[in-house]
């Protein structure tokens, strides 16, 4: 992988006025910052590793036209937008040497709303988390960091965490293991506390009741605003429209259910971004999302239903959501993972999107267009949820 011209500059002027025992630093900063895989590039922005903190101190070690390549540890890259870093320098009085932070001690406990894992540090280190399944447990790697934890506290205050434990997997990769007591996934986020080095990561636990109605539930209708989506092979219907219409047919439906808390991203033809979305959604902290868009292909032959998942412990959701709209006598499409879309992103809850039908086929525009389609997608919807809450032990 070649940098570009410009990037060969950046380092030329960057580095003029260094001696080599200067290194460039970054921190994270922003919202939303995240770190990509590499610098390749597709409609949804190229393969992400995960969001991070903000005041993440990263090495940077390379640039390119958007982006600058860190180094995370001894094996290990990634890329970050120069949008989302402020770059720092930091002269050394020796020369650079690949000597990791060492890990503190790791306290799990819990509260009425969480359950707890912290870590000490001595600095703010890139981090990569990851769900497994069979049995269920986060796993999360700190780049940059060698064990100097000589004991694991658990209280039994934790709710959801079965048992913690680590393993130096690599010189400078630390790797925490959360097994939850639960199959499902619930959610998790990842962050420092605001007075120190700690490394806080939150545990959502499976909720006491699985009864639809005592859940919190967000419906996001795809695009909106000066975002309209795709447009329909014969009608030039708009999908911004028609996923707010299928959007408040569920909202009706989950009401109907019994279901009291319900989060709508919008209500009306409104402009949003990924980012405000999320961070709305951060706020009103679901129990569960269903993001719905209408699809549309090059091909007009291409039809049928899909839903989409990112992480392994989200899939279930996705599935029980699929088998319920094809009862609509949709053609299947497939369930899709590690879907790179922002919505499907973020860790803390169990998300899905729904993909209802192509706009750019005839046959799928016809039933689209149909309110007795929309709201028999609602019910399919709100049935899928009742399902996927059924199987969960």
């Amino acid at each position: 992988m070649r940098s570009t011209a410009l990037g060969f500059i950046f380092f030329v002027l960057c580095f003029s006025s260094f001696s080599q025992d200067s290194i460039l630093l970054a921190k994270s900063t922003g919202e939303l910052p995240f770190i990509k895989y590499g610098i390749g590039e597709d409609r949804l922005g190229g393969a992400k590793m995960g969001y991070i903190d903000s005041n993440i101190i990263l090495k940077v070690v390379d640039s390119f036209k958007t982006d600058y390549k860190v180094q995370l540890s001894k094996y290990h890259s990634g890329y970050i937008a120069k949008e989302n870093t402020i770059l720092l320098y930091k002269a050394l009085r020796k020369p650079v040497t690949n000597n990791p932070d060492l890990s503190g001690s790791i306290k799990v406990f819990g509260d009425s709303a969480f359950d707890y894992v912290t870590v000490h540090l001595k600095q703010h280190l890139p981090y990569h988390s990851f769900q497994l399944i069979n049995p269920s447990c986060i796993a999360v790697d700190i780049f940059g960091a060698t064990s100097n934890t000589n004991w694991i506290t658990q209280l039994k205050s934790s709710k959801e965490i079965k048992n913690t434990w680590y393993e130096q997997i690599e010189d400078d990769v630390f790797r925490i293991y959360i097994q939850l007591k639960h199959e499902q996934h619930w959610g998790y986020g990842i962050a420092y506390d605001t007075a120190g080095n700690t490394l806080v990561i939150k545990v959502k636990p499976q909720p006491t009741v699985l009864d639809i109605r005592k859940l919190k539930i967000a419906i996001d209708a795809g695009h909106g605003g000066d975002n309209s989506g795709a447009s329909g092979i014969s009608s030039g219907i708009i999908e911004k429209n028609y996923t707010l219409v299928i959007a408040k047919y569920l909202q009706a439906e989950l009401k109907k259910a019994g279901v009291k808390n319900i989060f709508m991203t919008r209500t009306k033809d409104t402009s949003l971004s990924m980012a405000e979305r999320i961070m709305m959604l951060r706020e009103y902290n679901p129990d569960l999302l269903v993001s719905i868009h209408l699809n549309s292909a090059s091909s007009d032959t291409i039809q049928g239903v899909s839903t989409y998942y990112r992480y392994i412990g989200f899939r279930s959701l996705s599935e029980a959501l699929l088998n319920r709209m094809l009862s609509l006598g949709l053609k299947e499409f497939g369930n899709v993972g590690s879907f790179n879309f922002a919505l499907s992103g973020p860790t803390e809850y169990p998300n899905a999107l729904v993909e209802v039908a192509f706009l750019s086929n005839k046959e799928d525009e016809r039933k689209i267009i149909s309110p007795k389609f929309e709201r028999a997608v609602a019910q399919k919807i709100y049935l899928g949820i009742a399902d996927w809450l059924k199987q969960i032990k």
